[in-house]
């Protein structure tokens, strides 16, 4: 959960300086505590969700109840799960291009089965921002950095 909630809000920064009229701060806190309840619930899967409900608002509760933070933390969560405002629309979309990464580099290694889930993920994507990077990323093999910094540089070091 760390590091996903970490990719998230690092993509979150990267959208908010594309998007420079939306609250920030707001965005990035959100996706940073968007999973919290799973710490509670446990990350359900596609399957598992057709014959388990966890009982989200509980674990929300239980989370928050003695923090004097709380409310904020709930808040976020409740905007994120409503996502009707931009910037949880946007968190929404950092969540799956995250997903979208780890699919996009397992596949560019070799490995099959992400292909079969990619199409799903690019589909759930809802600005334009969210749809701009995906393309980007879609784009570009996973260590393109690797190979354009260090391995294809006329300035490398042998």
């Amino acid at each position: 959960m760390a590091e996903h909630s970490f990719s998230v809000s690092f993509i979150a920064f990267v959208m908010s300086q594309i998007e420079p009229d939306v609250d920030a701060l707001k965005l990035i806190a959100m996706s940073l505590v968007h999973d919290l309840p799973e710490a509670k619930t446990g990350d359900l899967n596609y399957v598992q969700k057709k014959y388990v409900t966890a009982d989200e608002n509980k674990a929300v509760r239980d989370i928050t109840r003695n923090l004097p933070f709380g409310t904020k933390l709930a808040d976020l969560i409740e905007e994120f799960n409503a996502c009707r405002s931009i910037e949880s629309k946007l968190a929404h979309d950092a969540d799956q291009l995250a997903l979208i990464l780890d699919l996009k580099s397992l596949s560019d290694i070799g490995f099959d089965p992400p292909k079969k889930w990619l199409p799903f993920a690019l589909r759930r994507l809802q600005t334009k921002t969210g749809r701009t990077l995906a393309d980007s990323i879609m784009r570009t093999e996973w260590d393109a950095w690797w190979l354009e910094n260090y391995i294809d540089s006329p300035n490398k070091k042998e």
